[in-house]
Parts: structure tokens; sequence; C-alpha cells
């Protein structure tokens, strides 16, 4: 069965690195002493081992042992791994390099095989079908814009639907519709701030106090269903 953990960020409001992620990556992945293969290669502005070193202090007293994923040892990293873990950032780099060291069907086999999976961000991103609905910039070109597929529609995290006054760029929720237009038959779940989805034993549960939506177009009609905390969307899947 597969398992993933989809968190939309690793910090909500002013609280710590993982700080509410770190109840739901417990309970998900379980205590104990875990080797965890952190794929770090989002990040562009912070150096992988610090980046690394942050998710280590984080999540230190969970016991596990971080492992960051770098390019000469990320095939050995990540087939040693009891737990994927794929941090936030660019999503396009995130999949240009996950492509370009040849990375996406090993991991995908990986997690495929019953390795925990746990991403937030960029790290969310693709675990969905493609990087479509990433907010990120395309600083780079991946291969593909198909991503992992583990969950097999689009995710659009640091969701909010904001009209600042004078501002005449479009809202979220009208990109979200231009791509539901363009793809019919695909859904987004949109994730805000503080919000996760977990796919665990053939259950795909929304989680989170804060209100997500799922986006689907229905004979060209936008439908935007709001999300709650335990909202069941297995039949997505």
């Amino acid at each position: 069965m597969i398992k993933v953990l989809a968190l939309s960020n690793s910090r909500t409001g002013n609280g710590g690195f993982l700080e509410t992620a770190k109840p739901l990556i417990s309970q998900f992945a379980g205590q104990g002493k875990k080797k965890m293969a952190f794929i770090p290669f989002a990040s562009v502005t912070r150096d992988y081992i610090t980046y690394a070193s942050m998710v280590n202090d984080a999540l230190a007293d969970l016991n596990y042992q971080v492992d960051v994923v770098l390019p000469d040892n990320a095939v050995s990293s990540i087939l040693h791994a009891d737990i994927i873990m794929v941090g936030g950032g660019n999503t396009f780099k995130l999949l240009h390099d996950l492509y370009d060291l040849n990375l996406m069907q090993l991991i995908r086999e990986k997690v495929q095989g019953g390795c925990p999976y746990i991403g937030w961000s960029a790290g969310a991103n693709i675990a969905g079908a493609t990087i479509g609905t990433t907010n990120d910039m395309p600083i780079i070109q991946p291969k593909s814009f198909d991503a992992f597929g583990f969950l097999p529609f689009q995710i659009n995290p640091h969701y909010y639907n904001l009209k600042m006054e004078g501002h005449n760029g479009e809202t979220r929720d009208q990109r979200i519709a231009e791509y539901v237009i363009q793809n019919p038959g695909v859904a987004v779940v949109a994730l805000p701030e503080g919000t996760a989805l977990k796919l665990e034993q053939g259950k795909l549960i929304y989680l989170g106090h804060n209100t997500g939506v799922l986006f689907t177009n229905d004979m060209d009609e936008i439908i935007r269903t709001e999300l709650k905390e335990g909202d069941e969307l297995s039949y997505l899947m």
C-alpha cells in the first residue's frame, strides 16, 4: 500500500520549522530509529547540508536518522531509507534535479513498495500527477512536468484566495479555474497553510483546521467544494 503525507507547508504562521507538521509526521511514519532520506533539491538559496540540519533539529526527539540525499549518494541513500522526505522550495528545480539524476523511477518504486513518502510544499506538489498547479516560477526547465503520481490529481499548496484592493492580477481561484478548464478530467486539491493530505491503507484523508478546496470541472462548470478536517477523499484515487 502506498503511504503518502502531503503537507502544504513547513512553517505555519509564526511557528517554528516543522512545528505543526511534526505530530503528523510522527503519527504517520512512527517513532523509533528510522533512516530518513531527505531530498533537498527544491532549495535554491539554502545549501543542502544546512537544510538537512534544520530537518534533523526539528525532528530530533523522534529519533530519526536524517540522511541528506546528494547527487553522489542519492541512489544508495534512497535504496536504504525507511522514509522518503522531500522538502519545499522551487518545484521546477526539484523536478529538474530528480529527472537529471534519474531518481524518479527509483523513488516511485520505493514508495510503491511500501516506503512512506512525506513532502511539503514543492515536495507535496510532486506527489501529485503533475506540477501544473505549483505556485513557483519556472526558473529551470525539467525534462517533464509529470510528477510521481502517487495521488492521481493536482495539488496546490499554500492556498489562499485573497483579492487585494487595487491589484488587477488573477486570484488563486481564477488560476486554478484556468487549469481545470484546460484539463477537465483532473481535480485540484488546494491546501491552505497548516493542512495536509494523508494516504494510508487505501484511505485519503484531509487534515487540518483550515478550510481547503476541491476544484473540479463538471460539463464546463467549475465546482468548488470546501474541505474540512477529517473529510475522506478516497474517491479521488
